[in-house]
């Protein structure tokens, strides 16, 4: 190690937990102010996951899955159901088709690049489906390890990171429409996370266009559970469910169909998307050096590789049929 770098590495050790903790938080509570906007939030944690790492990293999946949740169905609240079945229908076909052909093109790119048989199924259906939370549900019926499901985390996070920097600016300079953009990012964006705020930095009908094909892409992940159990003949039954878009469908019927709700919509929609903000700040501070570099290149490139391919196709696909 050079002088610059054992400096620099006296100076994290400097810190104790209990200081690391207190910047964290600090962070953590900045989060909260309207200036903070989703991507400023995720550049932060991937700043301070660099700086002092997450003192809080058992407890960061945990939080980030549920404050997730919680936002998506504080978003329902600002959405009407005839407008969501409207963008669910215009999803539908992109949906089926960029699963199915992602899903094959990454298990053959897995084969040839040599990427163990498991983290090249959960990278591809992170790919496809819907980022982490596809690899949640997933890597119990295909009995996957610890390293392997890392992997497949690091990479889906890596590029939705990016994806949420480089979204907003492309769709602006191709003079994408809402509706454009809004499927665009609900198909070529992994994580739901991304997808709704990278869509609510373009605009408010890009966010409903893109959380509503979003969660009805996430649905996909029940039939892909139950046909990786065959193709895998794992025998597993431990397939996770995403109940939450249930009560994302229900906040959207009482916004439509309670008037009296109405008064309170901009209230619990303001407490969404600071807990999106908050889900991002989260996201960012798991992206530590050690883990950017467990991933691996080859991995990397798969993810990469298949990113690119969603992406190309979708954008082409939203600016000609769209």
């Amino acid at each position: 190690m050079d002088a610059a770098g054992l400096k620099n590495h006296k100076q994290v050790l400097h810190l104790n937990d209990t200081a690391r903790k207190i910047i964290f938080i600090l962070a953590l509570l900045f989060c909260l102010f309207p200036i903070m906007s989703p991507p400023i939030a995720l550049l932060l944690g991937l700043i301070l996951a660099q700086l002092v790492e997450n003192p809080f990293s058992h407890l960061n999946h945990k939080a980030i899955n549920w404050l997730l949740k919680i936002s998506v169905v504080g978003l329902g609240f600002g959405m009407n159901i005839f407008s969501a079945i409207q963008a669910g229908r215009q999803g539908i076909l992109f949906t089926v088709a960029s699963i199915i052909t992602v899903l094959t093109v990454g298990i053959i790119a897995g084969r040839y690049l040599k990427v163990d048989k498991r983290t090249s199924f959960l990278i591809s259906a992170g790919t496809a489906i819907c980022g982490g939370s596809a690899i949640a549900a997933l890597s119990p019926v295909i009995k996957a390890e610890e390293k392997q499901i890392s992997v497949a985390m690091g990479v889906i996070f890596i590029l939705n990171s990016i994806a949420l920097f480089i979204f907003p600016v492309i769709g602006h300079g191709l003079h994408l429409s809402q509706t454009q953009f809004g499927l665009w990012c609900a198909i070529a964006i992994h994580d739901t996370s991304s997808v709704v705020g990278a869509a609510s930095h373009y605009g408010a009908q890009a966010l409903q266009v893109a959380t509503t094909v979003k969660l009805a892409r996430a649905l996909w992940i029940i039939p892909v559970a139950f046909i990786t159990t065959l193709a895998f003949k794992t025998g597993s039954k431990k397939i996770s469910i995403p109940y939450f878009i249930g009560l994302f469908i229900v906040a959207m019927l009482v916004n439509t169909y309670v008037p009296f709700i109405k008064p309170i919509v901009p209230y619990i929609t303001s407490i969404a998307k600071t807990g999106l903000t908050l889900t991002l700040f989260l996201i960012g501070s798991s992206l530590s050096f050690k883990v950017l570099k467990s991933v691996g290149i080859v991995p990397l490139f798969q993810g990469v590789m298949l990113w690119v391919l969603i992406s190309g196709v979708a954008l082409w696909a939203v600016v000609t049929l769209a």
